[in-house]
């Protein structure tokens, strides 16, 4: 059986963590689809390892979380009667958290958007730090059961509340909306007020639709199983938290965390399908 050589391997994951579809890989690289396809699926298994070894004893101060929205197969409405109510067909949400001082991203969890899949994201988020933290959440109600099941009392825990114009005119379907007004509310512990903030996940959610085609809107770049979704986030996750140098920290998050001890290549991500990075 032909092996698909490391550079080649290389070319294709920098394409993908470039916002480039699978069939826009294909034409750039050569490669052919299944092989593209394959690669993806055990390199993303081989990328969600890594993180889950990676990503303990964090010493974060400051986290903000969120989900953001894609779908898998077929939009909701959509959906056959026969796959309603299953997972993987229609609506998808990923929940992340980052550290707004390294823009680490630490965890990260695709399942539906509710109490439980809330919960274990938050479990699995504080069994990877080591000091107690600052986090900020959006208004949704499941975070507050959510965090409380995941780092009981030892949290300082605020929400934070956007409100937004309401604007009448159609031309402003695909325009973002004003934020006129945000309110902010205590939750657990005494969150430092000059902190509280989902400024730096929302913007992470920005380079999530960036940097990954199956969660950018308007297109047929989704996924048709929420397994490559899952393998693909995890290959982005890596790429921006260890090779991604970040323009403000001029490194990478996971070099400015103490988590890595120097800029990691695309290379170095292929690496990983042999148990660890390249030297």
């Amino acid at each position: 059986m032909n092996t698909l050589k490391s550079d080649k391997r290389a070319a294709v994951v920098a394409a993908l963590c470039e916002g480039m579809s699978i069939r826009a890989t294909v034409r750039l690289t050569g490669v052919a689809k299944n092989t593209v396809a394959k690669l993806l699926l055990d390199l993303g298994s081989a990328c969600v390892e890594w993180l889950d070894h990676s990503m303990r004893n964090l010493p974060c101060k400051r986290l903000q979380a969120d989900e953001i929205w894609a779908f898998c197969y077929a939009k909701q409405r959509n959906v056959p009667e026969d796959k309603e109510g299953v997972f993987g067909y229609g609506d998808v949400w990923t929940f992340t958290a980052i550290d707004a001082d390294t823009k680490l991203i630490p965890s990260f969890l695709i399942g539906r958007r509710d109490g439980e899949c809330a919960t274990t994201f938050m479990k699995d988020l504080a069994s990877r730090l080591k000091n107690r933290v600052q986090l900020t959440t959006d208004g949704h109600a499941m975070y507050i059961g959510a965090v409380e099941e995941g780092f009981g009392g030892d949290i300082d825990f605020a929400q934070l509340v956007k409100h937004y114009d309401n604007p009448t005119d159609g031309g402003h379907r695909y325009s973002p909306p004003v934020c006129v007004g945000c309110t902010t509310t205590t939750i657990q512990g005494q969150p430092d007020k000059g902190h509280v903030s989902t400024s730096y996940v929302e913007r992470a959610n920005l380079s999530i639709r960036m940097g990954l085609r199956r969660y950018t809107r308007l297109t047929n770049g989704f996924s048709k199983k929420v397994e490559n979704l899952a393998a693909a986030f995890a290959i982005w996750c890596v790429h921006y938290n260890f090779v991604r140098v970040h323009q403000t920290l001029r490194m990478p998050p996971a070099l400015k965390a103490g988590v890595s001890d120097r800029v990691w290549s695309v290379a170095d991500i292929v690496a990983l399908l042999d148990g660890s990075p390249a030297n």
